[in-house]
């Protein structure tokens, strides 16, 4: 009896298959989740090293692994709690959270970001910063960082820790706001915050007009320009060395740049409120408008023309010009230099740190214009 196939009309091709692909759902399902954390860094993991508490689960996978690894006469493959610092973000702004970030949920029943620590959207240019972690919020009010409020969890565990913040915190006027983990979790956007987080204003700099007519009004005029560094703990450095040595103020462009963020007035050690910084346009304008003004513009590069203990106009007024942690100086600012100088090193490591050159170097001005003075 004939079947289906010797109808008319009959199919010859091949049923169409499904398309390939997930039409982008899948793509969709990760929007805003963040990087996946890595093994040592999720407190659910037996890899976990931070220094979060101990999830009660976490402490069982890894005591279950050590005693399978001592069955088996091998290392466990576990983490070492305590040795990755975990209480505040990785990258540009460390510790730091926006104020009014997007939203950061996390896993019904899960600990832990679901973001990675430390990232956070783009928040608006003159928006206040929340600074999270307890030994970030306790080392920021310790050094006078500026603040508006503190927030602290419902229910927070009070160790030392926060009861000194609690305790600087009122003793400096500080609004202290007691809100909902979940708010706190909202406002931090997923970051680890431990309970507490610092409110930050957006900083005031100088206009760089000023930063230029003040410095000139000093016997030894002294500048510090930042081309391109990008690490907030480097400019931080940086200022705290400026003031060290006697610089009257800091100066970096505007954008591909790092600017004063909280993480930089507490690398700065408070040093930030007493020395002027300054953002600018385009940093190759504002380097020969000190040029125009009088300063001698010296940059400093590994392959720099002058050795740095030959700088003799380290006496007059002076620009050190620092190049970023990567590159060194752009093309167009080391071309703007009247000089360039290099830092005598006698073993085979190639460069410094960005805030370690600018460190020795202006210590190196600050002897020389002791020893004249």
């Amino acid at each position: 009896m004939a079947g289906n196939s010797q109808r008319r009309g009959r199919r010859v091709a091949s049923k169409a298959s499904a398309p390939k692909g997930s039409g982008g759902k899948n793509r969709d399902s990760l929007a805003g989740r963040g990087r996946t954390l890595p093994a040592d860094e999720r407190p659910w993991h037996k890899a976990y090293s931070g220094t979060e508490k101990l999830p009660q689960r976490t402490a069982w996978k890894q005591e279950k692994e050590r005693r399978a690894a001592a069955e088996e006469g091998r290392a466990p493959k576990i983490g070492k709690p305590g040795s990755k610092d975990t209480t505040w973000g990785k990258g540009g702004g460390r510790g730091a959270a926006p104020a009014n970030p997007g939203r950061g949920r996390q896993p019904a029943g899960r600990g832990g970001p679901r973001v990675a620590p430390g990232r956070k959207s783009n928040p608006a240019k003159d928006a206040a910063e929340l600074l999270v972690g307890r030994n970030p919020v306790l080392e920021a009010l310790r050094t006078q960082v500026p603040a508006t409020a503190l927030y602290t969890a419902q229910g927070i565990d009070v160790d030392d820790r926060v009861k000194e913040i609690i305790r600087t915190g009122a003793d400096r006027g500080i609004a202290i706001l007691e809100v909902s983990r979940a708010e706190l979790d909202r406002m931090t956007g997923g970051v680890l915050h431990q309970g507490v987080g610092l409110q930050v204003p957006p900083f005031a700099y100088e206009p760089f007009e000023d930063l230029v007519a003040a410095a000139l009004e000093q016997p030894a005029p002294l500048l510090v320009a930042l081309d391109g560094v990008t690490d907030p703990r480097n400019l931080g450095a940086v200022i705290r060395s400026a003031a060290a040595f006697g610089a009257q103020g800091v100066f970096v462009p505007e954008r591909r740049a790092a600017g004063i963020t909280a993480t930089a007035w507490r690398t700065s050690a408070g040093a930030a409120a007493r020395v002027p910084v300054a953002q600018v346009t385009n940093l190759t304008r504002s380097l020969k408008a000190c040029q125009d003004a009088g300063f001698m513009v010296v940059g400093l590069d590994a392959d720099g023309e002058t050795d740095l203990y030959d700088l003799e106009a380290a006496v007059g007024p002076l620009v050190v010009v620092v190049g970023s942690e990567g590159r060194g100086l752009s093309r167009l600012v080391g071309q703007t230099c009247d000089l360039t100088v290099s830092i005598p090193m006698i073993s085979e490591v190639e460069s410094l740190n960005a805030s370690v050159a600018a460190a020795v170097t202006l210590a190196e001005v600050a002897r020389r214009r002791a020893v004249e003075g």
